[in-house]
């Protein structure tokens, strides 16, 4: 069973930054899965924010995140984080990082990335408040 567990959240004024990290427990090495990250705010659905591929050579964000998030991961660490900066009351919600063992390589992937049913292991999750 694949463990994730997300740290780094917590209150932040509009404007200022965060930097989300996800680990995993042994033996789970995260170098095996691509990876992404959701949120979730209340009474609204879990949404897509970014992903990154298996060896990091592709990433993928959601619109309204583009230019001020930046997802990455460190292998050697087995650690993949979200820098977030310029943080808005709307980024306010439970951030999710999510796990998959599907090929990265192909159309099903890059067609499905943004799905959660895509993910096969997610972690907790860990709140963000951004506060205007």
């Amino acid at each position: 069973q694949v463990q994730l567990v997300e740290s780094g959240g917590g209150l932040m004024q509009a404007g200022g930054s965060l930097r989300l990290s996800c680990t995993a427990s042994e033996p789970t090495l995260l170098s095996s899965y691509s990876m992404a990250w959701f949120r979730q705010a209340p009474g609204k659905e879990r949404e897509f924010v970014a992903a990154i591929t298996w060896g990091g050579d592709s990433t993928y964000y959601e619109d309204s995140v583009k230019g001020r998030f930046t997802i990455s991961r460190d292998d050697a660490k087995n650690t993949v984080s979200l820098q977030m900066n310029t943080l808005k009351p709307e980024d306010t919600a439970v951030y999710y990082c999510a796990a998959t063992l599907t090929f990265s390589g192909g159309p099903y992937y890059r067609s499905r990335v943004d799905r959660p049913s895509l993910y096969d292991f997610w972690g907790q999750g860990i709140q963000v408040t951004v506060s205007s």
